[in-house]
């Protein structure tokens, strides 16, 4: 009961203060980040979702019992370019793909329906057309859309769509690297979670606003680690839209041309 509450009077007294919505000029000044040290501009937020490990859930049948063969229920995240968590999903089934977590969120309804407030389209840098939207980078876990990139399929990708993939991935891993931060400062995340369900839901949820209320203030340096405890969710096949994939072709064209092109793109890849 002491945890619980403790995790509870965490979490309503710093959400508001350190993971509260981001408004237009918030989203304009993450995507300035990103551009500056991910080098993709027009980028808003990258989102994944990770496996939170837990004893059998009681009653729960095989709801929480993932494709890695133990039982867990989804952290889903958004973050910026600074690892630190813009909004939160906890709780879904483990059973569940990461697009079904973001689909029944209340973040992906919300990017659905246009109501984040996002700034309005706009060229990428040194260019005068087209006008693009602002966008989320996922992984292929994700259904392509208008505001969310994923990566091209890997088979048979030509030169254009390898860049396009290594561009992305800059900007994607960083939210991975949220989760290695996370579990790495609260190393209850390393192993399975002996609480009952509704409590560890709430010491996750405490863990993500302390995680940003300590990056606040600690500043932005850190080891960067991608081995954690989190396992990503089974990615599952979605499609996209027609519009989200003429989206994609028009970055993949830009990260090619004059302006948008890394001098070392093409050795990376």
């Amino acid at each position: 009961m002491v945890i619980r509450e403790t995790c509870l009077a965490i979490w309503d007294v710093l959400h508001p203060a350190v993971m509260a919505q981001p408004q237009k000029e918030d989203w304009l000044q993450i995507a300035d980040i990103f551009f500056q040290s991910c080098n993709f501009p027009n980028c808003v937020g990258a989102i994944d979702g990770k496996h939170i490990r837990v004893k059998k859930p009681i009653r729960s049948g095989s709801q929480f019992f993932n494709y890695k063969k133990y039982f867990s229920f989804v952290l889903f995240a958004v973050c910026d370019a600074n690892y630190c968590f813009r909004y939160i999903d906890v709780g879904s089934y483990g059973s569940s793909s990461d697009s079904a977590v973001l689909g029944h969120s209340a973040f992906g309804q919300m990017l659905n329906n246009n109501e984040l407030d996002l700034p309005g389209n706009t060229t990428l840098p040194g260019t005068t057309y087209p006008s693009m939207p602002f966008v989320f980078v996922g992984d292929e876990a994700f259904a392509l859309g208008e505001h969310l990139m994923r990566p091209y399929s890997s088979r048979g990708l030509s030169i254009a769509r390898r860049v396009f993939n290594y561009r992305l991935t800059r900007a994607r891993r960083v939210v991975e690297c949220a989760f290695g931060i996370l579990a790495n400062k609260w190393r209850f995340l390393h192993s399975p979670i002996h609480l009952k369900l509704e409590t560890a839901i709430s010491a996750v949820k405490a863990a993500c606003v302390l995680h940003n209320f300590v990056r606040v203030r600690d500043g932005f340096n850190f080891e960067d680690s991608l081995s954690h405890s989190l396992e990503s969710p089974n990615p599952s096949g979605v499609r996209g839209t027609r519009h989200g994939a003429a989206v994609r072709d028009h970055f993949t064209a830009y990260f090619l041309s004059p302006h948008g092109a890394l001098p070392w793109q093409l050795e990376a890849i």
